[in-house]
């Protein structure tokens, strides 16, 4: 049974859906963080003002305006005032480049952006320099919403259409330049049915996902619509303070990936700490195993589950909490709703259960094309909507979604097909290892063999290449079983937070023969 949220009324835009959540949750929390609660009513007002400030800037109904800002309410505030303002809201991650930052600004050709320079080290004149719109401008962070007056724009705001672009989300850009995916306000509004268990009236969320990412910037009209009290995770991340905040704040639901779940159920405390107000928690980047889901289960009283996303598209699948330990280990579980996913094999035909092929997604809450790239639009997006991924998978009898990979992460072992994320999955069940990944590496006669990259659970006893080729070999094909190891302190990510498999490759090529490594 679907539960409706909060927010009632018609809606046709996020801007709507803020001015409406302002009286209807009011005096509940949006925000905390930073020693700071930030209420809806005080949301809306804060944006509102604000947005009188970016349309006295020039901004008009449609343009661009680029948030360079921190992960915390006043990020809040500043998308909030672009939607009213009318514009189009794009966030740039910090952990980015400077070619990233400035492709960013290229292709988004905002109106104004944002700056805050404790978060970014890049002067306003050297931001202005990227920006090719006539009278664009640079807007401090504190000018923005600290001090931009005390009247906002009110009745007088623009008004936007449903099919209106309202969000551009930035892929990474370790296979070239930026991709701006953008989301029209319809689309925004799908990801509120689409939710499922993750999203229940006035829940209270804790998670680290950075605000420029799809997780939270297509997501914020979920927020809106159920109520959400939006809990900033601890930085840098402790299992104590997590367990302080689940307690302190009553967290509904709560993010983290395997070895923080882990690591928090180590916490002494865990045992007197009251938190039957859990309803779920979700596994993130990597699987957890099905003896940690049950423990979760057993000490916490919640079930994880697990969700697949991409920029493209924020929601796709998703497990169900009565869903098996070993469903929530080894697949992504079955289409969100308002979402399908198809396989088809190379020539386009779609694929009998079991067997891998490409994975296709189509539905609401999917993106609505590339921003200013119509080229890489028509590559990505067919004609009839599905989107083409580069993501590798198959359906098992139940009709959940297995992932085997990424299309350019397949290497071929000696004339084997051998897809890493299975192999990956599979190296986390074994006790020593934490976090694996692993890439192919072109040699001779073989063609490729597997390397595996592993951040062990204790820096003292590492896994030898031995156990780790034993523990593969006796549950996977032999071929699959890595043929060199090496061993880091922690695996390199991308900007988008997942594993960099460019710089894996690089790191692998240094390798010179089968021994295993121990690298940085």
């Amino acid at each position: 049974m679907t539960v409706a949220p909060p927010l009632v009324g018609d809606h046709a835009t996020v801007a709507d859906a803020l001015e409406a959540a302002a009286v209807q949750h009011g005096s509940r929390v949006a925000y905390v963080g930073g020693g700071e609660r930030l209420t809806f009513e005080g949301w809306h007002r804060r944006a509102d003002v604000a947005a009188r400030v970016l349309v006295e800037s020039g901004v008009r109904p449609g343009d661009v305006v680029v948030m360079m800002l921190p992960s915390t309410h006043d990020y809040a505030i500043a998308y909030g005032a672009i939607m009213l303002a009318g514009g189009v809201a794009s966030g740039v991650n910090s952990r980015l480049g400077r070619r990233e930052i400035d492709a960013v600004l290229r292709i988004a050709r905002p109106r104004v952006v944002i700056h805050d320079a404790a978060t970014f080290d890049i002067s306003p004149d050297e931001i202005a320099s990227q920006l090719e719109s006539p009278g664009a401008r640079v807007v401090d962070l504190a000018e923005l919403v600290r001090f931009g007056g005390s009247t906002g724009l009110g009745s007088n705001r623009p008004r936007r259409e449903p099919g209106d672009p309202a969000v551009i989300i930035w892929t990474s850009g370790t296979t070239g330049a930026p991709k701006g995916a953008w989301f029209d306000h319809r689309g925004l509004h799908a990801a509120v049915a689409s939710a499922g268990v993750m999203s229940a009236p006035y829940d209270v969320k804790l998670g680290g996902t950075p605000f420029p990412h799809a997780g939270y910037a297509a997501k914020l009209w979920d927020q809106l619509a159920w109520g959400t009290t939006n809990v900033a995770a601890p930085t840098p991340w402790r299992a104590t303070d997590m367990l302080r905040l689940l307690v302190e704040e009553r967290i509904t639901v709560a993010g983290g990936v395997p070895a923080q779940w882990a690591k928090l159920l180590e916490e002494p405390g865990l045992a007197d700490a009251d938190l039957s107000h859990i309803r779920v928690g979700l596994v993130a980047t990597a699987p957890a195993s099905p003896e940690l889901v049950e423990r979760v289960s057993t000490s916490i009283g919640c079930p994880l589950v697990v969700r697949y996303a991409m920029t493209e598209s924020p929601s796709i699948t998703g497990t169900e909490p009565d869903d098996d330990p070993d469903v929530q280990f080894r697949t992504v579980g079955r289409p969100q709703r308002g979402m399908e996913v198809s396989i088809v094999d190379e020539s386009g035909v779609e694929c009998a259960p079991g067997l891998v092929g490409r994975v296709r997604v189509r539905g609401a809450c999917l993106m609505r094309g590339y921003w200013n790239d119509p080229e890489r639009t028509a590559t990505a997006l067919g004609a009839d909507g599905w989107l083409t991924t580069s993501d590798l998978g198959c359906f098992d009898e139940r009709g959940n979604l297995v992932l085997a990979g990424r299309a350019d992460d397949m290497y071929i072992r000696g004339g084997y097909n051998v897809y890493p994320l299975e192999v990956e999955n599979t190296l986390a069940e074994h006790p020593a290892i934490e976090r694996a990944a692993v890439v192919g590496l072109p040699v001779p006669v073989i063609g490729e063999i597997g390397v595996a990259f592993v951040t062990p659970t204790s820096s003292a006893e590492p896994p030898s290449l031995a156990s780790v080729r034993a523990w593969v070999g006796d549950r996977l094909a032999d071929y699959k079983a890595p043929d060199r190891l090496v061993v880091v302190d922690e695996l390199p990510l991308t900007a988008m937070m997942k594993v960099d498999k460019v710089e894996l490759a690089r790191r692998a090529a240094e390798t010179t023969d089968d021994r295993e490594q121990r690298g940085k």
